[in-house]
């Protein structure tokens, strides 16, 4: 990379000169692009990869498949435990069942007893009945009414432990829910999701190799818009901002030069010195600064390919 710099800096200062003596273009460099390496987020062995130099993937397309059987099973049997302790909190305790069914009886019991106090009372006012029967029948309510009053109590009695026990049970739910949506993360990490848009560059894994977490599976470049890397002196810093829009050309062999329009996007705030190994004495006090120039990719511009910036258009 070191030596790369070298070169393009070198270019800089040797470029040829017109017949005034002056530089034939303001800067020069090689066209780069955003690069990204892809790498595995989960450990396993890569059950699918169908992916070739070359290829152009859409941001979000599944290219691949790393095996994720252990933490699946272990995401099922968090799920299953889950399961177990909702069927613990759905299912009543059988005393429970029970106190409530006696409950249901005596309630219906003592309407009975209602109905048939309020009879015996019309009885004793028309002389139909004693009023000995009627001191029974209130003296059975009376009775029924306690009777109802503790199986009441034992009914709340029940339903206030079913409701302690249903809450320790479900404080467990949430550290089991937790370690549910870990392993759920590790089966999601085990597909390869493709994070932008772009051509293949290069591939570094197969199907059938082990991937670990952080392995480069291969590298990727939106190749659409490129960038040239260029360097400029300090004579030609003043005349450059950014955003300014420039003319970038490449070498078409014996039909000239092939001018493209660019926007110059970056503009390094540190000068670096010409390679003392390449210039001249004179030169080796000069200073560069690096610079970098979008340019619309019409498919005639590579990744390396040496391109020339113009200040003004030609």
């Amino acid at each position: 990379m070191k030596q790369h710099l070298i070169w393009i800096a070198a270019a800089v200062m040797m470029t040829s000169a017109c017949g005034d003596g002056k530089p034939a273009y303001d800067a020069s460099g090689n066209f780069e692009a955003d690069e990204v390496i892809v790498s595995a987020q989960q450990n396993g062995e890569i059950l699918s990869f169908p992916v070739n130099e070359g290829d152009k993937l859409n941001a979000g397309q599944v290219v691949g498949q790393i095996d994720v059987t252990i933490p699946a099973l272990q995401q099922q049997q968090v799920q299953a435990s889950i399961r177990a302790l909702h069927d613990k909190t759905n299912n009543p305790q059988p005393q429970a069942l029970l106190v409530e069914r006696q409950l249901l009886v005596q309630e219906a019991q003592l309407q009975q007893l209602y109905r048939e106090r309020k009879r015996t009372e019309n009885l004793v006012k028309s002389d139909a009945a004693t009023q000995k029967q009627l001191d029974d029948m209130n003296a059975q309510v009376d009775q029924l009414e306690k009777q109802l009053n503790v199986t009441r109590q034992q009914r709340n009695l029940y339903n206030a432990n079913i409701a302690t026990q249903n809450r320790s049970i479900l404080a467990e739910q949430g550290p089991l829910e937790k370690s549910m949506a870990q392993y759920a993360e590790q089966v999601r990490k085990g597909q390869v999701v493709n994070p932008v848009t772009g051509v293949v560059l290069s591939r570094y894994a197969l199907r059938g190799e082990m991937a670990s977490v952080g392995k480069p599976l291969y590298k990727i470049a939106d190749i659409d818009t490129l960038y040239l890397k260029a360097y400029v002196t300090g004579v030609t810093l003043p005349k450059i901002k950014l955003g300014q829009t420039v003319a970038v050309r490449i070498d078409q062999g014996n039909k000239g030069y092939k001018t493209y329009s660019g926007v110059l996007t970056w503009i390094s705030d540190k000068s670096e010195f010409t390679p003392k190994t390449i210039q001249t004495k004179n030169e080796r006090a000069n200073l560069v600064y690096a610079i970098k120039v979008r340019v619309k990719n019409d498919g005639y511009l590579k990744i390396g390919m040496y391109g020339e910036m113009l200040i003004h258009q030609p």
